[in-house]
This record gives structure tokens, C-alpha cells and sequence, in this order.
């Protein structure tokens, strides 16, 4: 009914980024290269997790999630975003605005818990190894996997309609390069002031409880490398934690800068320059933290490789 009644008001407008700079052909060469290097990263990790069976840990298990979300996340607003720089439009129509609004908003709370759930198992490889094979069996992580995407979802179905539902009586343009919450609500003609109280406080919760849990997994993980006599010990430790936690530093610095400072802290050109950090940048970082950093990736890539050059 909301997609109904909203659609009978036209199409939004999308500003986004290509308006705000003046080569807007080399920008857009750079977003579609930064997009070809991010599936191709995902898709080469994601296949990698699967072919070799040394990968298959509880680790890379929550790794092959994330670069599934990172596969979608980008894939939601990239291509729109192009075709219309390149078709020379900028309409999206309020189905899809709606359908962006809620992918990337699954996307977003899902690896929100997934950050979490990593968190978790470096917490009980690191601090009860002896224990791990049991705290983080194979049902254990289909468990956590699933609550993440769950609770991702729930996020999407919870906000986007509410959001859809606000009578759009001016103008339709967003001063954006996709539909994000706060940059759709700006052109409601109504008072959003009470749903932006809830949608802050909900958002503080989705933080707050992943963020807990990290930094709770963390405080026992670095008492626990404290304790170590083995300087190799401290060092694996510390590598198999630092790709994790410069994931962590990424995302939810974007995400509280977007949703949780006030508004007096926002600009357009700002929000528009965190989006694109965290929604078309980290996709592409991310196989290359967990891969450069990571003796195990590489090698199996290595051996990917070679058995690709092997003669038959």
C-alpha cells in the first residue's frame, strides 16, 4: 500500500555525487573500476573460502559472510548509479528507492552482528583453544550467521515502509547518490522529528550491543596475550585480530557519524563523502585487508594458481 500510494506523487531525483564535481566522466571511470575491483575481490575470496579445505574454519566461515553482504551492499547502488550518469538521468522510482532503502539497510545491520560474531570467535580461539571445536562448531556459526542476517532484515522491514509512508509534498530531489534514510526524510513535508528520535535510539541499540560484545571479546583476548610467555604466540594473536579490528574502525566510524552525531554535524557534501567511504570503498578494502594481511589467503590463492597452470 505505502509503494501505491507513494508512487502516485513521480519519481525522485537523484543529485548525487557526480553533480559536485566538474570531470564527472573520470569520476565515474573510478567508481566503475573501484566496483570491478570489489566483486572481482569478493568473488575471488568467496570462491577461495569454498575450494580450499583448509579454509574451512569457523574464521572464514563469518569471512565468506562478509564478503557475500560486501557483494550485495555495493551491487545496490553502483550500477543505479552509473547507468544513470551514463544514460544521462537521474530518476529512480519509489520502488526503487524502497528496494535500495532496505538492502542496504539488512546489509548494514547484518554486518553490524557479523562484526560481532568475529569478534566472538577470535575471543574463544584466543582465550579457550582447547574448548573452540565445541563453542564454535559448525551449528554454532550457521546460528550466528543466520541471527545476523536476521536481525539485518528485521532493520529493513522495520524502517523502510515507516520511512516510504511520509507525505513527499515538495520537492522530490535527493541530495544524494542512493536512498538512505536521513537523506529521503529531509524531503518530507511532515514533522519527522518523533521517528527520528526512534530511528536514533534504535540505531544506538544496534550499535551498542555489537560494540559491547567486541569490546568485551577484545579486553579478554589482550589480558589473555598479556598472559602469554610466547613471543609467536603474541604475534599470531595480534595478526589474526588487526584485520578484524581495522574492519571494525571502518564501518562503525562511518556508521556513527551518519546516525548517531547530530545534525548540526551534517552536510550533504559530507554525508555524501562518508556514504561513498563505507558503501563503495570498504567493499573493495575489505578482501584486501583479510587477503594481503593474511598468510593463509594468500597461500591458498597461490595454490588456486598454480593448479590453474597446471598442463592437463
Amino acid at each position: 500500500m505505502w509503494l501505491a500510494n507513494q508512487t502516485l506523487d513521480g519519481d525522485f531525483f537523484l543529485l548525487g555525487i557526480f553533480s559536485q564535481t566538474s570531470h564527472p566522466g573520470l569520476l565515474c571511470f573510478l567508481i566503475f573500476s573501484i566496483f570491478l575491483m570489489a566483486l572481482s575481490g569478493n568473488i575471488i575470496l568467496i570462491l577461495l573460502i569454498h575450494i580450499d579445505s583448509s579454509l574451512h574454519t569457523p574464521m572464514y566461515f563469518f569471512i565468506n559472510q562478509l564478503s557475500l553482504m560486501d557483494l550485495i551492499y555495493i551491487s545496490v547502488t553502483v550500477p543505479k548509479m552509473l547507468v544513470n550518469q551514463l544514460a544521462k538521468v537521474r530518476t529512480i522510482s519509489v520502488l526503487g528507492c524502497g528496494t535500495q532503502m532496505y538492502f542496504y539497510l539488512l546489509l548494514g545491520g547484518a554486518e553490524y552482528c557479523l562484526l560481532a560474531a568475529m569478534a566472538y570467535d577470535r575471543y574463544a580461539a584466543i582465550c579457550h583453544p582447547l574448548r573452540y571445536s565445541i563453542l564454535m562448531n559448525h551449528r554454532a556459526c550457521i546460528f550466528l550467521a543466520s541471527g545476523c542476517w536476521f536481525v539485518g532484515s528485521l532493520d529493513g522491514f522495520m524502517l523502510t515502509p515507516i520511512t516510504m509512508t511520509f507525505p513527499f509534498c515538495g520537492s522530490h530531489e535527493i541530495r544524494h547518490f542512493f536512498c538512505e534514510v536521513p537523506a529521503v526524510l529531509k524531503l518530507s513535508c511532515s514533522d519527522t522529528s518523533v521517528y527520528e528520535t526512534l530511528m536514533y535510539l534504535c540505531c544506538v541499540l544496534m550499535l551498542l550491543i555489537p560494540v559491547i560484545v567486541i569490546s568485551g571479546s577484545y579486553y579478554f583476548i589482550l589480558l589473555t596475550i598479556h598472559r602469554m610467555n610466547s613471543a609467536e604466540g603474541r604475534r599470531k594473536a595480534f595478526a589474526t585480530c588487526s584485520s578484524h579490528m581495522t574492519v571494525v574502525s571502518l564501518f562503525y566510524g562511518a556508521a556513527v557519524y551518519t546516525y548517531m552525531l547530530p545534525s548540526s554535524y551534517h552536510t550533504p557534501g559530507k554525508d555524501m563523502v562518508v556514504s561513498f567511504f563505507y558503501t563503495i570503498l570498504t567493499p573493495v578494502l575489505n578482501p584486501l585487508i583479510y587477503s594481503l594481511r593474511n598468510k593463509d589467503v594468500t597461500g591458498a590463492l597461490k595454490k588456486m594458481l598454480r593448479a590453474g597452470k597446471a598442463p592437463y
